[in-house]
Order: C-alpha cells, then structure tokens, then sequence
C-alpha cells in the first residue's frame, strides 16, 4: 500500500552535495534568497529529516532552524491519436478532490492536485493548448491482451531476439488500463547476456505511433542507437527495424523509445539489460539479486491522465505520477532469510521523479553505477537515483521482520513555500527467523578497492584539472503563458530546491506545453543553443565539460545529463574533487550547481546528448556531438 506522511517545517537550511553518502561540499541554499512563509494553521512542524545523505549524489535539504539535515527528443509523427478514455472510478493514493475545468477540447478535466494543495488562483479556467491522447481511447480494455510480469530472456553471442511493443491491458490497484507493453510484458523482458556478447535484436512496432529502441549506456554502433532523425528513421507503426547490439561493458542497462519519451517510455516501453562479467569475483558473494525498476503514473478519477498530443505538456518540471511503482506494481515484496545479502539493481525509468531509497533501516554497500563499479565502495543510509541512472546496491537483511522499501524525500509546496518530510512506502521485505543456506556477512562489510576500475581510470588522471574544453550552461525560456502564472514564478524562484522531489505546482505544470517552454543547453563560447550545438571531437579524445545549471532562471530545476554512445567521469562539482569514481553515462546538474564530467570520446559517430527528463527532452533540451573516427 502506498502510504504517505506529511509534516512541514519552516526555513532552509544548508544545501549538502553528497556522492555515495559522503559530504563532498556544501552551500548555503538560502543565499539572497528570502526564507518561505510559515507552515500553515493545523500542520504539524517537524524538525527535518534524518539519515538522508544518498549515493550518487545531490542534494539533502535541511529542515528549520531546530532540525537535522534533511532527504536528501524524440519525435512526433503521431497518428491516429484521438479521444481519450473514461477509465475507471475511485481515487488514487495521495489524490485530491477533482473538480470539473472547462476548456480541454470540450473535455471536463482538471490535473489531480496532492490533498491540501489547492489550484492557484486565477489559473482555475486555463488548459494547455493541446489535444489529449490517451491510447485506444475509445476501446473496452479488454479488446487487448493481458499484460504479464517480466521474464529473463537470456541471449548467447549470434543469438535473434524478437522484441514487439503493443498495446496491452493493465490493472492497477483495481483499475483497468490500456498501456503498451515490449512482448506484452511488464516491465519489458529482462535481456541478459554476457560480456563482449554481440546480438540481433528485431523490433516491430504494433503501437499506434511511429517509435524506436535506444539502448541506453550501451557502446554500440552509432547505426543502432535508435534516435529518429540522427541515427534511424522512425519505425512506423507496422513496421520493423534490425539492431545489432554490442555490449562492451558489464553492468545494469536499459532500453527504451526515443520518440514521444513522455508518453512511450511512461506507458510501459522500457526493460533492463543485465551484462555479466566473465570474472566470477566481478561483483562479491550475495543469497539473491533483484533488479528493480521505479516508476510513477499520474491517474485521477477517470483513470490514466490524459497526454498532449500534438505536444508534450508538463514541460515545465515535467509529469509527476501518484501512484508509485516498482516493476509496474505498487505493492512489491520480498521474502529472504534472516542474514541474506542481496544485491538490486535499480533503474529510474519515470519521466522526471528522482527517488531516495531506504531498505527499512537496513545497511546498503552502494557498489556500481550506470557503466562500471565505483573505484571505492561505500555504505550509505539510502540511495538516490535520477531519471536514467543505474546503481547496483547490496543490502544486509539480518534481523527479522517486515520492512518497509520506502521513497524518503523533502517535498515542496510552491504555493505556500513550505517543505515537507514526504515518506512513500513502494513495498516489503519480509525477514524469516530462519538463517540463511550461506553467510555473506563479512563480504558485505568488507569496502572493496577495485583495483581494475583503479586501472582503467589511471591513465585518465592526468586530465582531471585541466581547464574545461566545453562549458554549458543550462536554462529556461517560458513564453505565452497566463499572466497569473509568470507572474508566481518570478516569485517562486526565491525559494526553489536543488532537485525536485515531487510536483509542487501541479496545475502550472500540467498547463504548459512545449509550445510555450524551451529548455535550453547554451554552449557559452559560441552562444549557440541546443540542435544548434555540433560539437567535433576526434576518437581517443578526452574531453572535459563543464556543465553550469542556472538557477536565476524563470523556473531553476535539476537536470539529469545523459551523453549517448559514451562514457564519462565526474571528477568535480562546484570545484570540488569527487572521491567517488565510477563510470557513468547519466549525471544530475543540481540547481544552481556545476559538475565537470571527463568525456571518454571513444565511440565514434554523430550522438545525441539531452536532459532526461522526458517531458524537457520534448521541449528542445538536447544537442547533438560527432566523435569523427580516427
């Protein structure tokens, strides 16, 4: 059961910049910037949230003055996208009351505002300025098949796999749903192969719009990196294309559509790649592994909220859900034994959410990231993940029990400038009394150096502190929106967060569209601004990039950087060396923040590189980069 506590506190207080739970730097978040109003009448105060320093990075926001630190493009070419579905009755967790809005195509519909969050005033009769769509609006659910867990497809070298995307028949908490599924599966068929394996992967697509497969963080061909308009043409509906997928690197991946990322990628289409090393001791001795992949989707009364067709809404912070998931299902559980060490691979497939894990208060060893393990495993309270990102994490379940998997976040209220401890339980973990078949006990306590991730990265050390060869900066242009509501985000940038951990503007949000928000990557030695951008490296080079997020902008926000094709460090944020090396091919730009990533340009081809969040990726915010081979 999704189960959600709220208490709210005054003031903010220090912003911690945290890698694998340990403080790399920190600043003062409130800086020339005025303290929210105070909670309001019948909401309880609380001091902050604890124990929230998180892996992989970012961002703990402290509680007031008495608390601890706290928690831490695709393409259109749509067809046949018309109507919308009436769903099903009933409330979703964390729901408001819904009342009717006229304007949207003659549709009565308003965004699902959190309990105590009222709609701003003066925006109540506005609707963004597109046509909605949902997927065979207009048909009985059960016209499409059922969809299925996900199975373990595991792939010799030479080895054809049959991957389809179709349409299929979800039920959620009750609630009967058409969504799309990759051969009719939820998430999409676990792909495992082993290291240096080379496969031919045959997709045929049977959903009602052009799409893709991008295989994210894979090294591969640039030919098969599945981006309409840069690498392939879209895959019409009907229609089917051949990728040869090499995998190079061992690791937890994902695929995914690259076209209309905001609905595709949202309605089901994503799935793991699990790539095995040949090295028996790759990872350490653990009882069982789970691989997880975090979702939300955002469902009123009606049932699936509806998406812009003709352009992506949510643009500004990007589609929130409120109905959390873990492989497609809002209650996950586990069952282990009491000692068991168990290592999950998790994904972050939602649009925008970044999540902050805690295993009940069990001891976590993060252990490796998106494209390698890190050079130096650590421990930490929780794991924070952002859209795209991968972590490999090794829990220690040795008491027994039931406890709760939970998303333990500070959330924003922007109307009211109020923080809040959001804690959301997304399933279980039930401890038997009896003792697990073998002890991984003291492997888990053991912080290994890997000596081969030391090796790999050592002749790249000489590069660290040199100066940037590229700098971008990140930002925001919003045109034609009600007055009323640029008039509130001028004030709302007094008081923004370095990552957004839940929607804090719902109705604003849902309101614009693409057509009115732009984000923006800006190379600040020529000025030029996204598909504008051609920079040229040549294979072998290693690039440093130093990537600057404005947070004087109309709407600051975080931005989850994946470079396509490529790997990268991050050796520094804020000027600050970063201890904890892994390679990576996704990194959050918190608000207000720099981070210089060191670009391994070994892939060659011309490439993509955008923010992650889908709903900005729609909104213009992506570059291309060409690797010229040597």
């Amino acid at each position: 059961m999704l189960i959600r506590h709220r208490s709210a506190w005054r003031g903010i207080a220090a912003l911690a910049i945290v890698t694998a739970g340990t403080p790399v730097a920190s600043h003062a978040q409130q800086s020339k910037r005025r303290p929210p109003p105070p909670a309001r009448a019948g909401r309880d105060s609380a001091g902050g949230m604890a124990g929230m320093n998180m892996s992989g990075a970012r961002s703990d926001t402290g509680g007031g003055s008495a608390g601890s630190q706290g928690g831490a493009n695709g393409m259109g070419g749509m067809s046949g996208m018309s109507g919308m579905s009436n769903g099903s009755s009933g409330t979703t967790d964390g729901q408001g009351d819904m009342a009717s809005m006229p304007g949207m195509s003659g549709m009565s519909r308003m965004v699902p505002m959190p309990a105590g969050m009222p709609m701003m005033a003066g925006i109540q009769g506005a609707a963004p300025t597109v046509s909605l769509y949902l997927p065979a609006a207009d048909a009985d659910p059960a016209r499409f098949p059922e969809a299925s867990p996900r199975k373990v497809a595991t792939l010799a070298d030479g080895d054809t796999f049959n991957l389809e995307a179709s349409l299929v028949r979800r039920t959620i908490n009750g609630r009967t749903f058409v969504m799309y599924g990759f051969n009719g599966q939820y998430p999409g068929p676990l792909i495992r192969v082993k290291q240096n394996t080379t496969v031919t992967v045959r997709f045929t697509n049977h959903i009602d719009m052009p799409s893709s497969v991008h295989w994210h963080g894979v090294r591969l061909d640039n030919r098969f990196d599945g981006v309409p308009g840069l690498t392939q043409e879209a895959v019409a509906p009907g229609q089917t294309f051949v990728y040869t997928v090499h995998f190079p690197d061992a690791g937890i991946f994902w695929y995914h559509p690259h076209v209309r990322e905001d609905i595709q990628q949202n309605l089901g289409l994503f799935g793991n790649m699990i790539v095995d090393s040949p090295d028996p001791a790759y990872y350490s001795p653990v009882n069982g592994e789970q691989v997880l992949m975090l979702d939300d989707l955002l469902i009123d009364k009606q049932g699936l909220f509806p998406y812009g067709k003709d352009a992506a809404d949510f643009t500004i912070m990007g589609r929130f859900g409120n109905v959390l998931l873990i492989n497609g299902e809002p209650h996950y559980h586990l069952d282990v034994h009491r000692g068991d060490v168990i290592r999950f691979f998790v994904t972050d497939v939602s649009n925008t959410r970044s999540w902050n894990l805690v295993f009940g208060g069990n001891p976590i060893k993060v252990v490796a990231t998106d494209v390698s393990k890190f050079e130096h495993e650590v421990m930490a309270p929780s794991v924070t993940i952002t859209p795209a990102e991968r972590y490999v994490v090794e829990v220690h379940f040795d008491k027994p029990g039931t406890f709760p998997i939970t998303n333990s976040v500070q959330g924003l209220n922007n109307f009211q400038g109020e923080y809040f401890a959001e804690v959301d339980t997304l399933g279980t973990v039930t401890v038997a009394p009896e003792p697990s078949a073998a002890s991984y006990a003291q492997a888990f306590s053991t912080l290994r150096t890997n000596k081969d991730v030391s090796a790999d990265i050592a002749r790249y050390r000489q590069y660290f502190d040199k100066p940037p060869d590229k700098q971008l900066e990140l930002t925001v242009n919003i045109q034609g929106l009600p007055v009323p509501l640029v008039a509130f985000m001028s004030v709302d940038t007094m008081y923004f967060s370095p990552v957004e951990w839940n929607d804090g503007m719902p109705d604003m949000n849902w309101i614009s569209t693409a057509k009115q928000t732009k984000w923006i990557m800006r190379d600040l030695a020529t000025g030029k601004e996204n598909m504008d951008i051609d920079w040229h490296f040549k294979q072998g080079d290693v690039v440093k990039i130093r990537i600057s997020n404005d947070g004087q902008s109309m709407h600051p926000m975080g931005h989850p950087i994946h470079f396509h094709g490529q790997r990268f460090l991050v050796v520094a944020r804020d000027g600050v060396p970063n201890p904890y090396l892994a390679w990576k091919d996704t990194e959050l730009v918190p608000v207000g923040q720099t981070v210089d990533l060191l670009l391994d340009a070994s892939n060659p081809g011309k490439w993509m590189a955008h923010c992650h969040i889908a709903e900005h990726l729609e909104a213009g915010m992506h570059m291309t980069f060409t690797v010229d081979p040597k």
